[in-house]
This record gives structure tokens, sequence and C-alpha cells, in this order.
């Protein structure tokens, strides 16, 4: 894997008013890593990635980002960085090849059609380049987002819930030409909510209330948490979930499905909490690995708001 950092950011703070959104925030991300950002809303996410571009300036900590320092060369980094904001933020009443002219208008890019012309085939907009944004599906609204932040040919890609209200079958091309664009070097950071978006990306990072409270691939996330835990299936699983929520040895029950996970931070004291439930039936118990999605219900039940 690469090793050449594009992020390296220490100790980083941003506070709004009485709000202390970000706390000690620090990062490094490697040239072509993608690297994902999970945390309920109001965690931070966002403040996090507009301070690392240079549209927010942190009230302390030190960095770089693409070589450029995060407090005092924010411009720099503005220029070499594409930024994909949670809502569509074109023109719809301009045309698909209107809105990424406008663009590279705005950053006074030479040879303006033939950079148009490209970027409309590599995101296989060429057949819809007449057609209105407004008109456009939430999937080919994200495309041309996509394909307006990149026309300067960025080194560092920050995608704030890009596929949020997009069906799963564009979300999946999404992600597709995400990892194209990191194969040729590209790095990109994503806030998500969805797990199995978090499972795609390099490395993550669980970010709550302003705090970094994890860190690393997805294993060593889910392995940090060191959670026992058990999937049951069968009948009256309502019933059974009230029973197993009493227990002090359960640190979280969560219903997937036709499932329940129940987990706990001790994996044998675990086990003897629930024997005689398991022993009792009918349902069917499986000890089973923990995903990242009881890691991250179990943190998000522990982080502490911040609203003051």
């Amino acid at each position: 894997m690469n090793t050449e950092l594009v992020v390296d950011v220490k100790g980083l703070n941003k506070r709004f008013g009485t709000r202390h959104v970000v706390k000690d925030f620090s990062l490094q991300v490697r040239r072509g890593e993608i690297f994902g950002f999970l945390g309920p809303n109001g965690s931070g996410k966002t403040t996090s990635i507009r301070m690392l571009c240079g549209l927010l300036t942190p009230d302390s900590g030190s960095g770089t980002c693409l070589g450029h320092d995060v407090i005092l060369d924010t411009a720099a980094i503005k220029r070499e960085v594409g930024y994909m904001t949670q809502r569509f933020s074109l023109w719809e009443d301009l045309t698909i090849r209107e809105n990424l002219d406008f663009v590279a208008r705005m950053y006074g890019m030479r040879r303006r059609r033939e950079v148009v012309d490209r970027a409309l085939e590599a995101l296989g907009l060429g057949s819809r380049r007449d057609q209105l944004a407004g008109s456009l599906s939430g999937g080919w609204k994200q495309r041309l987002a996509l394909a307006s932040c990149m026309l300067h040919e960025p080194k560092l890609l920050l995608l704030d819930e890009p596929t949020a209200g997009v069906d799963p079958k564009a979300r999946r091309e999404f992600w597709k030409e995400i990892h194209a664009l990191a194969a040729t070097g590209i790095s990109v950071l994503v806030s998500t909510h969805y797990m199995d978006e978090a499972e795609r990306c390099h490395r993550l990072a669980y970010i709550a209330y302003g705090s970094l409270l994890s860190s690393g691939t997805v294993e060593e996330v889910v392995a940090q948490h060191a959670l026992a835990t058990w999937r049951v299936t069968g009948p009256d699983l309502s019933q059974l979930q009230e029973a197993l929520e009493q227990l002090k040895e359960v640190a979280e029950v969560t219903q997937f499905g036709n499932a329940l996970h129940v987990s706990g931070l001790d994996a044998e004291a675990l086990a003897q909490a629930v024997a005689p439930l398991r022993a009792r039936g009918p349902q069917r118990w499986e000890a089973a690995a923990p995903t990242l999605e009881d890691v991250f219900i179990h943190l998000m039940r522990d982080a502490k708001d911040n609203v003051q």
C-alpha cells in the first residue's frame, strides 16, 4: 500500500459558541486510500471534512493537507480538492453540459469544451448532456455532482454523505467509480450512515459528538471493541429481547430482520448469563462474529451528546 500521506493533522479543535464540535481530531490518510467517516448526525463529521479542505479554519491544532498547512494555506488546499456536498448544489434549470461548462469557467480552465466532453464521457453522461439537471433522478444528479467536482482533476475528493436518497443500484455504481478513482492515486474521504458503504472503505473512523472514538480497517475497528455476540432466531423474539435487556451482562440487543444480535463485553459472563434462556428455548442460539453494525450501535449508545 502507498505510504505517502496526503492528510496528516493533529489536535484539531472547532467550537461554535458553547458547543465543542470537534475535539482534538487527528487523522492520517494515504494517497489512493478511501477513508470513511461514521457517526450520528451532529457528530462533527462535516465540520471535520470542511476543516481538512480549507472551508473552515480550526481554532487550534496543526497539520497538512496535500502538503499545505491546514491553517495558513487554505486557498492552496481548495485548488487541489474536490468537495461533493450532501445536497445537490448545481443549477437545476441548466443542462448537464451547461452546468459543467459553468463550473469549468469558475475554475478558469482552458479548453473548456475538451474538459467538459472528457468529463461527460468519463462518467457516462454523454447521452444526457442536453437534459436539464432538475429533471434527473437522484442517481444521475449524484453522477453529475461527482463530474463537476472532478473537472479540475483534484488530488483529494471529499464526499459528504454522497449517496443519501439514492437507490441501491446507483449506490453500487457510484462506489465502483470511487474505487476506480482511488486506483489512479486519488484519495477519498467519505462520510456515510450505510454500513455496507463503510465496509467498502480501506479504513474508517467513528466520530461521535466531536470525538474520534475508533479508527482503522473494518477488522481492526471490530476487534478493538472485543464484543462477544450471539445470533438468535426463532419465535417470540420480542419477549426474549425484553428478558435479555434486563441482564447486566448484555450490552446491546438489536433485531436484524428475523434474528436478534445479543452482544456483551465479556464473552464468558455473557454466555453464563444467557444460559438459562438458551436452555428454555424454543429459539436457536449460535455464537457469531460481531459485525461493524454491532460495534456502531454499541458506540452510538455510549456516546454523549455535546449540546450544552
